[in-house]
């Protein structure tokens, strides 16, 4: 299921005494945040919806005023808060790159044939269900899918989401498919 909102960053603290706020963007880019006009700004099951006043770019930072939001001590009540916005203004994606919140309870499925040389893999046929992606992690050498295993009520795996072991990223019917069944081991 592709969601309508996405997050774009965290609020990081107040910039100032004026109610600006310093964000974190969660894609590590931040022109996409200068369009930015209204927001949702949520922790857990609190939100609030506001007007964007102005956005200005620092170093790896930007600086964010929302209407309503108007000394430093209020920005403290938001801080760690996430921003979510609709997609359209979300950072643009390039060719094979998804959004995290999109591959969030996709299904890993199995495409491939058993290899004989691996005796202790669990056994899948073609177009099998092994488990459903819980979250996207990073890791040292690249991104971890964390995978709850269908098999198991409460095993969770991490699968390294390169070419070598993820086949097919299908995010609109929801399914992302394993190359090696042996990385569930």
């Amino acid at each position: 299921m592709v969601k309508a909102q996405l997050v774009v960053g965290f609020i990081r603290g107040a910039h100032g005494f004026s109610g600006e706020c310093k964000v974190e963007s969660t894609s590590g880019e931040y022109e996409h945040l200068l369009k930015l006009k209204e927001v949702t700004l949520r922790h857990g099951e609190l939100s609030k919806e506001t007007k964007v006043e102005s956005v200005s770019l620092g170093n790896a930072i930007a600086y964010v005023k929302f209407a309503g939001i108007d000394s430093d001590a209020e920005v403290q009540k938001y801080n760690k808060w996430e921003i979510e916005v609709p997609r359209k203004y979300c950072k643009p994606l390039q060719k094979d790159e998804w959004y995290i919140e999109d591959l969030r309870d996709c299904s890993l499925v199995y495409e491939g044939k058993n290899d004989p040389a691996t005796l202790d893999a669990p056994k899948a046929h073609k177009g099998d269900v092994l488990g459903k992606i819980t979250d996207v992690l990073e890791g040292g050498g690249g991104y971890l899918l964390e995978v709850a295993l269908s098999d198991s009520c409460d095993r969770k795996v991490l699968v390294p989401f390169n070419k070598e072991f993820i086949g097919k990223v299908d995010v609109k019917n929801g399914t992302v498919q394993l190359m090696h069944l042996w990385i569930l081991e």
